[in-house]
């Protein structure tokens, strides 16, 4: 397995591997969410590959000098093989080269079925951002007047 920043080039594999790996409420908020993250800081979307193959990939952003883990993916075929570890061992690098003050997990619905694992590697039930629609990358707003 090897982590690695995440290349444009990856876009398609990505967007394929959202729509195999998560549920389709959840591929939507995180496509929104990863558009938004490749836009403004493309380092901070870590990818895992095996024989050239992307099959998990971890999307944080920093909102106020806090890291936070937003969405960790990894593909059926592949969990349970410490990819998502190797992907959140990845970002907290990145995070800790950026200096920031705290790391978080975004504390949404989505993330309850990984929360042990997060939990194996140290993130408490206090390190849950239970308010995620605030960071940037997951605020959804709305541009009709209705």
């Amino acid at each position: 397995m090897r982590i690695r920043s995440f290349q444009l080039s990856d876009a398609n594999q990505v967007m394929e591997l959202l729509q195999v790996a998560l549920s389709e409420d959840c591929c939507e908020d995180t496509k929104r969410a990863f558009a938004r993250q490749l836009s403004w800081d493309s380092d901070l979307i870590v990818i895992a590959e095996v024989d050239e193959e992307i099959v998990g990939v971890l999307i944080g952003t920093i909102d106020n000098n806090v890291g936070c883990i937003y969405r960790t993916v990894v593909h059926p075929d592949y969990r349970r093989q410490g990819i998502a570890t190797g992907l959140v061992n990845g970002m907290e690098q990145r995070f800790k080269q950026r200096k920031v003050c705290k790391i978080v997990i975004a504390g949404d619905e989505h993330n309850k079925a990984i929360a042990p694992l997060y939990e194996t590697l140290g993130y408490g039930a206090s390190k849950f951002l239970e308010a995620f629609q605030k960071l940037s990358i997951a605020a959804v707003q709305s541009l009709s007047g209705s």
